[in-house]
């Protein structure tokens, strides 16, 4: 038996990828071409909690949230089946993002969050200006 609540689900779960999304590699590519350089899916504090771009000698850290995982303000959904998983697991997500923002500007980190949504062109503009303003 399964851990999913159905075949479907269960497709569905193993195809959700960690790192290479497609709103990351878009942002990645518009930030590549703009000359600047980054690490990937990278744990800017060590342990387990993962950048999805770094910028190390910046000290700034990039994640581009999922809406349905991060629980995006307008295109955040609840579940039907099997709520009483589903609701405190994406609540714990978010929780965990916010430690980790806690975390990383305590340790003298920039933080900047971007839902998956969002155009990808803007975003590594924005990220480009964040990273070109500071200084060494």
């Amino acid at each position: 038996m399964s851990w999913a609540s159905s075949e479907g689900s269960r497709r569905s779960m193993v195809a959700n990828r960690r790192r290479d999304t497609a709103p990351e590699l878009a942002v990645r590519r518009t930030l590549h071409s703009m000359g600047l350089r980054y690490r990937v899916d990278f744990p800017p504090l060590g342990g387990r909690r993962r950048a999805d771009i770094v910028f190390t000698r910046r000290r700034t850290a990039v994640f581009i949230d999922g809406c349905f995982w991060h629980g995006c303000p307008l295109h955040a959904t609840i579940p039907k089946s099997h709520a009483s998983y589903w609701v405190p697991k994406l609540r714990r997500n978010i929780e965990r993002d916010q430690e980790t923002d806690v975390q990383l500007r305590a340790a003298g980190w920039t933080v900047m969050r971007f839902w998956e949504h969002e155009e990808a062109v803007a975003v590594a503009q924005s990220i480009a200006r964040q990273v070109r303003l500071e200084t060494f």
